[in-house]
């Protein structure tokens, strides 16, 4: 071989090398940060043509002490009283098929016959903690706000963190949590007290919908974060779950300056980088997951098939929102199984398997239906579904945030029960200072319900971590 033809031989390679990896970067290469509008109005009134106005005028923040009248509770009953011709479950089924309708029965029995008279206390308990409300892009915003006196953080260290739920949860499943991270004055060995903001995502619960497309957790994160900067906080630490992991990252993502750690107990990464590595992973699982803990990602067959089995709600939600939402809206015992089902088999699957779902294994059944009773009474089963279909819309792909990098301090609780499992190795590309990763046998989707003392621990933990490696100082 000529020199000449040496030399062309390595520019041909080189050339095609350059395109391969200009192709393979294309795909799953890391990506700058997108740039989201933080105005962009979501009301159903006409955006205002001078929006620092409007800023002005809809910056207060009202207290609320929302309640209904009798005449809605008793419509409640009067409703589950007409459950006549429910469809016998099959012979030897119990929650396998969904919801066992001989169970159904028996808790909308205990709700309509134990739970509604004593809505008034339930009512008195959902209330304990300071409600509000305020006007963010358009939308009346939902909050619950607690602020640490002075005098409790004398010895403290004092942060304000962000609570971020999911679906078909609420703020209702971080009550237990909020006494640990507002009330730790009361325990003089814990050092960490906390301005405790928990949110209820815009359609869910008492946040408003919105009536224009385009409100995916990206956008839902532009909104939370003027929230917490509507309240005084320009730096805060967020804890989610499920939409709540998702936003919490997209906050990080786009506002890392904002951001003084990212906790979650579903972490994830769905990049084709990561898919990848998760693939690779699998043929030598003892080289990528933690001694002891191979069970939480491997074999991935296993995985697969259990979210093959439990996804089934999720492409329903992600392409026919409102169908789901009718068949449910005005029909408390199709909410009540819907829902009730996912706390089920969501904590453990093997729970399938009991005729009662062993909902009462994990959960008080008071917790369950608190949580159940604000999706029926502010009518948010269709608004609150539709934020799958636009989490997959084309301008919410558009943005591939899963492959933008955030070096904002993350930490990981991954809980044994829980749909889906990322490995470090699959978490650090989008997560470059993941600098706390644990694994927990005992607990699954709904944490922060299930196991609120573990998930708090957790938490603490990440936040002495925080300070140790970064530095940071109580605000």
């Amino acid at each position: 071989m000529s020199g000449v033809t040496f030399k062309i031989l390595v520019l041909i390679l080189a050339i095609g090398a350059g395109l391969v990896y200009k192709n393979v970067s294309q795909l799953w290469g890391d990506l700058p940060k997108p740039k989201l509008d933080p105005q962009q109005w979501w009301g159903d009134d006409a955006e205002p043509k001078d929006y620092a106005a409007y800023l002005v005028n809809s910056s207060e923040v009202i207290g609320n002490r929302l309640s209904y009248p009798e005449k809605t509770i008793q419509d409640l009953k009067d409703r589950l009283n007409r459950t006549l011709r429910l469809t016998p479950p099959l012979e030897g089924v119990a929650f396998e098929y969904g919801f066992n309708t001989d169970y159904l029965k028996e808790v909308v029995e205990y709700w309509r016959d134990d739970y509604l008279p004593r809505w008034r206390e339930r009512e008195v308990f959902l209330w304990q903690f300071n409600h509000f409300t305020t006007d963010i892009q358009g939308l009346r915003m939902h909050f619950l706000h607690l602020m640490v006196y002075d005098e409790n953080k004398v010895g403290k260290q004092h942060y304000p963190v962000l609570l971020l739920h999911g679906w078909p949860g609420s703020v209702r499943e971080f009550y237990d949590m909020i006494h640990l991270l507002h009330q730790s004055n009361l325990d003089k060995n814990n050092k960490y007290i906390f301005n405790v903001v928990v949110p209820s995502l815009p359609g869910y619960g008492w946040s408003e919908g919105t009536r224009r497309k385009g409100l995916g957790p990206a956008q839902m994160a532009v909104i939370m974060k003027n929230l917490m900067q509507r309240l005084g906080y320009d730096k805060f630490f967020i804890q989610g779950g499920d939409w709540g992991s998702i936003i919490g990252s997209n906050i990080a993502t786009l506002y890392p300056e904002n951001v003084l750690g990212y906790h979650s107990n579903m972490c994830n990464n769905l990049s084709p980088k990561s898919l990848v590595k998760g693939f690779v992973a699998g043929f030598l699982p003892s080289l990528f997951a933690p001694s002891g803990f191979e069970d939480f990602f491997f074999p991935k067959s296993n995985e697969i098939k259990y979210l093959m089995e439990e996804s089934g709600y999720f492409h329903l939600q992600a392409t026919k929102p409102d169908t789901v939402g009718a068949a449910l809206t005005d029909n408390p015992v199709g909410l009540a199984a819907y829902i009730l089902e996912k706390f089920s088999t969501w904590t453990n699957p093997s729970y399938r398997s009991l005729k009662d779902g062993g909902l009462t294994k994990r959960y008080k059944m008071d917790a369950l239906l608190d949580n159940l009773m604000i999706y029926y009474l502010t009518n948010s089963i269709t608004t609150s579904q539709r934020l799958y279909a636009e989490q997959y819309a084309q301008e919410q792909r558009d943005l591939h945030l899963e492959r933008v990098p955030t070096s904002v301090p993350t930490g990981c609780a991954r809980f044994k029960s829980d749909i889906m499992q990322f490995l470090d190795f699959q978490l650090q590309d989008k997560f470059t200072n993941l600098v706390h990763s644990t694994y927990y046998k005992q607990g699954g989707h709904f944490a922060a319900l299930e196991v609120p003392k573990v998930l708090y621990k957790d938490f603490i933990d990440f936040v002495k971590t925080v300070e140790r490696k970064f530095k940071i100082k109580t605000l």
